[in-house]
């Protein structure tokens, strides 16, 4: 996507900034550029690219191109494979967000009339404070509920009368199941889903749409560059509006750092243009996604890229072939009789690769029957051929945050 001079002009500005401002890591980055000398998109992506390791070797304020003062809250990414990343935000930053999250509910349909019911986690997390401001700045009630307890969830969603739910994807199916299990469909006011923090696929979003009957909207964002709502789709759209007034986006080939075709998949990298806090240049995100070509008629004035498909690191190579977690989704969209969920794991057993997948079918559905269908599809797509454990729904554990897909064991 090429970049436009007005957000040329913000991003000389940012260097700037940075650079007077004295902070070691931005101004080791930047010693040798002028701003002044960013005119084009070639000048621009001549810039050095970041990284999550940039930022975690930056913990724990190291990124923070304000006078401590300003700063009025931190957030922080889990951890869990490494130092944490800590992101400082402004009053400015926070305020921003909040207004890109409002914007992504009003693009929902969502309006101040609407109680909305967050259930993703608070804290250091971004996810539920994130959509929480985004509800007060749009001036709808919202319904602080955070994860789990799923017995009071379904209990506020019928006392409040909640209409839309905020939630993971995983999250969003296992309440979906017990609204469907407990016989509560007719109980409940849903009209909306807005779902964030992971891909999810075809088949998991229509199960929980229609098991609930309701509409199901895309959210992005990540930690590091604000957190949620970053952008959204727009009703019966396929993929997300990405805000570039506050983000300029790039997709690039993960190996080479060059941009791909419009249409091609690639990897995201995301540049803030007004973040004060701890502004990103040239993030590589590791999601991977494809611009989405504009179409004729189209009047909305931002970029649209597809859903997620993956992460560059979510990827695993099994006898020479490489597979993502949307490529196993592929091929159980195109099994009839498969559900959703499905798990798959790759073991070195007697000096080989092995994977299994374990899937979910639905009722009446011949197990051995589709478990060769899998097979025969995972072999005509991956050039291998899986062992396939087909179980009943709800066999397969379900997670209040995020599921892992594929479990490598080999390592």
């Amino acid at each position: 996507m090429q970049i436009t001079e007005k957000q040329l002009e913000l991003v000389r500005t940012q260097i700037k900034r940075v650079k007077e401002f004295g902070n070691p890591f931005y101004t080791e980055r930047f010693k040798d550029i002028n701003p002044e000398d960013i005119k084009t998109q070639k000048d621009f992506e001549k810039l050095p690219f970041c990284t999550k390791q940039d930022l975690r070797d930056a913990y724990p304020l190291g990124l923070a191109t304000v006078p401590e003062e300003e700063i009025v809250r931190i957030h922080s990414s889990s951890g869990t494979t490494g130092t944490p990343v800590i992101i400082p935000y402004t009053k400015k930053d926070v305020d921003d967000w909040a207004t890109m999250f409002a914007r992504c509910y009003e693009m929902a349909g969502i309006t101040k009339k609407d109680r909305i019911q967050i259930t993703p986690g608070y804290g250091l997390w971004t996810a539920g404070i994130g959509f929480q401001a985004g509800c007060e700045k749009l001036g709808a009630m919202a319904v602080p509920m955070g994860p789990g307890n799923t017995d009071k969830q379904l209990q506020m969603m019928q006392d409040m009368k909640s209409t839309v739910i905020c939630a993971t994807s995983s999250y969003a199916l296992l309440l979906a199941e017990q609204v469907e299990a407990r016989g509560l469909k007719d109980k409940i006011c849903l009209k909306k889903g807005v779902i964030g923090s992971e891909r999810w696929g075809e088949k998991m979003r229509q199960r929980i749409q229609d098991i609930l009957g309701i509409e199901l909207y895309d959210i992005y964002g990540l930690t590091e560059c604000y957190g949620p709502g970053i952008g959204v789709n727009l009703p019966g759209e396929e993929g997300m509006r990405i805000f570039d007034d506050y983000i300029y986006t790039e997709i690039l080939d993960p190996v080479t750092g060059e941009p791909v075709p419009e249409g091609e998949i690639g990897e995201i990298c995301l540049t803030t243009l007004v973040k004060e806090g701890a502004p990103l240049f040239r993030f590589r995100t590791h999601d991977l996604a494809s611009f989405i070509p504009r179409e004729e008629g189209d009047t909305c004035p931002y970029p649209r890229i597809s859903q997620i498909m993956g992460r560059s690191d979510d990827m695993v190579k099994v006898k020479g072939n490489i597979i993502f977690p949307s490529s196993i989704e592929e091929v159980i969209r195109a099994c009839p009789g498969a559900s959703s969920e499905y798990r798959a794991e790759i073991e070195h057993i007697d000096g080989k690769d092995e994977m299994t997948i374990f899937v979910e079918c639905e009722g009446g559905t011949d197990r051995t029957e589709l478990g060769l269908e899998m097979q025969l599809k995972c072999k005509s797509k991956f050039n291998l051929t899986p062992k396939i454990k087909v179980v009943g729904i709800g066999d397969l554990p379900r997670s209040e945050k995020k599921t892992k897909r594929i479990e490598d064991k080999r390592f």
